[in-house]
């Protein structure tokens, strides 16, 4: 059996580009190039049905190591909680108060980028601290 080496997150959103321009940012990510024979993704998305046009964005991780995220506009709104959600890790090795402090630390830079705070969750005997929140649609993350 052949094992999987890269796989993309998708997101279902109402706004693909506003949603990509949020884990751009708390993630680094970039907006690759645009398919071969377009100068610009914006020229690319003119070419596309009305229907299609702004339909779907993508971001990926400019080091080639994190997976692709893809945003796809979706019907529906979100009606309840997510079933996956991605753990931003930004306390890996820490403890306690210095864990805390990276946690709040990147909850104060993501909270003027639209994503929404929930309640800090302290570590008990089996897991470290960690911090929920949702992003501009309400998808749950956590800060791990």
């Amino acid at each position: 059996m052949a094992s999987v080496k890269q796989f993309q997150v998708t997101f279902d959103c109402a706004d693909p580009q506003r949603v990509a321009r949020f884990w751009r940012e708390v993630l680094g990510y970039v907006v690759p190039p645009p398919p071969g024979g377009f100068d610009t993704w914006d020229d690319y998305d003119r070419s596309l049905p009305p229907e299609r046009q702004g339909a779907g964005f993508v971001c990926v991780d400019p080091t080639g190591v994190g997976p692709r995220l893809y945003f796809q506009r979706v019907p529906e709104g979100k009606v309840v909680k997510n079933r996956v959600h991605l753990d931003v890790r930004v306390g890996t090795g820490l403890v306690g108060e210095e864990r805390l402090a990276a946690l709040e630390a990147e909850c104060a830079r993501l909270v003027p980028l639209g994503a929404v705070r929930g309640q800090l969750l302290l570590a008990d005997e089996e897991n470290e601290s960690c911090l929920p929140m949702q992003d501009v649609e309400g998808n749950e993350f956590c800060l791990d």
